[in-house]
């Protein structure tokens, strides 16, 4: 499903959503919000066009994820158009991602998981946030979980205790270290105000200014999954500032890489080994 691209047209805001084998209910619901989002900062003045990229790295597209985005989008055409990137592999999130960032050639770009609901002015308050700080170029939002509660995806640099009591310690150890894990956290933001520079911005939902994304080369493509998000927020730091607004609100259903068994866990230390070698180690 590829619409056509219209000589001339300005495409102000590109999004990439990388899936592998998906729940098409979660993704239709996270492009639906994407849908809605996008047509209400129309309405505000703030955005003309988005260019949606869907990178899938399962097997190829099927049918199923052909009639979800039919469903999720018709609404929205022609302003809203959407380019498949398939039969490519899994190369993994990061991979994926720079697929669709090295072919876009937009002002804005947001990086988005496909279990993400945004808030119907998350858009609006992001462009809006961008437009009026010109040494900002990466926005992470205030996030909520699907269920209720608060997820806290701003991160101060890690060390090896605090990933590891995060990912694998027992709720009793982790209350015992909690005042360390709360700054980590970055707990002490406050709700009703911006706050930059921020070291560590979820990938889940990445609003960048596309110029200083691409100089850096978007992902590395050291990290298969997990720590390409931790990577990317310290090299883009050195180009423009990471902000976290907290009028951005979204919803997310992911994290907890420790609950989904052994193949992630090795996959969180692999990377997590990587990204210390390459930063810098500290144990505590």
């Amino acid at each position: 499903m590829a619409a056509e691209r219209t000589a001339g047209a300005e495409v102000d805001l590109s999004v990439s959503i990388v899936v592998f084998r998906p729940d098409l209910q979660e993704l239709m619901a996270t492009l639906s919000s994407l849908g809605l989002a996008a047509e209400r900062a129309r309405a505000a003045g703030v955005l003309q066009r988005v260019e949606l990229w869907l990178v899938d790295n399962g097997e190829g597209v099927g049918a199923g994820l052909e009639d979800s985005l039919a469903v999720a989008l018709a609404r929205f055409a022609p302003w809203l158009r959407v380019e498949i990137l398939s039969s490519h592999g899994n190369v993994g999130f990061g991979r994926g991602h720079n697929l669709a960032i090295a072919r876009a050639g937009t002002r804005y770009h947001l990086v988005l998981n496909p279990d993400v609901i945004l808030e119907p002015d998350a858009l609006v308050e992001g462009l809006r946030y961008l437009e009026s700080h010109a040494e900002v170029g990466l926005i992470t939002p205030q996030v909520f979980a699907t269920t209720g509660g608060r997820q806290f995806l701003c991160k101060r640099y890690p060390s090896v205790m605090v990933l590891a009591l995060r990912a694998f310690g027992p709720a009793s150890l982790r209350r015992r270290f909690g005042r360390m894990l709360d700054r980590y956290e970055m707990r002490d933001l406050p709700d009703d105000a911006p706050t930059s520079p921020i070291p560590i911005a979820s990938g889940c939902f990445m609003l960048c200014r596309r110029q200083p994304l691409a100089a850096i080369g978007g992902f590395s493509p050291e990290y298969f999954l997990y720590f390409e998000d931790f990577d990317l927020s310290l090299r883009f730091a050195r180009q423009a500032a990471i902000a976290y607004v907290p009028a951005v609100r979204i919803r997310h259903a992911g994290g907890d890489a420790a609950g989904k068994g052994w193949a992630h866990r090795r996959m969180f230390i692999r990377s997590g080994v990587t990204f210390f070698r390459r930063h810098g180690w500290r144990l505590w």
